[in-house]
């Protein structure tokens, strides 16, 4: 437990310098900032970080359920092997727009989403942009939030309960949908068993979706900066 406190406040003392410095800080986004950011950037850089594994461990009360049919949404959890790859988007936050940013996303991810510091990986090589792995933040659901629903559950289970789940971002099979393609295209070849074999569940049930219809990710890879959403 000593050696827990000691952790958490380095890692407070860490955060607190990144936000305090005027450096330009790393935000990794592995959920719907994958393919939409509600803040300004000045870079992007596809990516990934090493020793985690990205799981519908999070309830949504908010933007992709309510409190009455809670929606689900992705947070990391900890990889037995410390080589296994999440990938997804580093965003450069400008030095003098970062304490706007990191207030945003604090408000943003205020249900039971800690934030960590990691390094990211760019990728693939580019010759104007950074390629040498940076510090990056990122938020992580704590185990013991409110809504964080467990690492039991069967991906059937899962399923089941984002089929129905609908919140003021939208319906919540979208945002599993809208992430597993934003993974194909980004990253052909990669694989993430549990978003696809997640993915496919809900195709095969859910009456909304045909192969007419299946919503299209936004690439937005050629401006500086996003769209505002509030996509969660």
């Amino acid at each position: 437990m000593m050696s827990e406190a000691v952790d958490g406040n380095l890692q407070r003392l860490v955060e607190r310098d990144e936000e305090n410095n005027q450096e330009d800080i790393w935000i990794f986004g592995y959920g719907s900032l994958v393919w939409k950011a509600d803040f300004p950037f000045e870079e992007k850089r596809t990516g990934y970080i090493k020793g985690f594994l990205r799981r519908f461990y999070q309830n949504s009360i908010d933007h992709r359920g309510t409190q009455e049919r809670p929606g689900r949404v992705v947070t990391l959890i900890h990889s037995e092997d410390p080589e296994s790859k999440v990938w997804g988007m580093g965003y450069r936050i400008g030095a003098t727009e970062k304490l706007q940013v990191l207030k945003h996303l604090d408000h943003r991810e205020k249900n039971g989403y800690d934030r960590h510091s990691v390094k990211f990986y760019p990728y693939p090589w580019t010759a104007n942009q950074v390629n040498d792995p940076q510090p990056i933040l990122l938020y992580v659901a704590t185990q013991d939030n409110p809504s964080f629903a467990g690492q039991n559950d069967k991906l059937e289970e899962i399923a089941n309960q984002i089929l129905t789940s609908v919140g003021q971002s939208g319906r919540n099979p979208e945002y599993v949908y809208k992430l597993a393609e934003a993974m194909r295209q980004l990253y052909p070849g990669e694989r993430d068993d549990h978003l696809f074999e997640l993915e496919k569940l809900l195709l095969e049930s859910d009456p909304a979706v045909n192969v007419a219809n299946k919503p299209e990710p936004s690439t937005d890879g050629d401006t500086k900066r996003s769209e505002v959403s509030k996509e969660g």
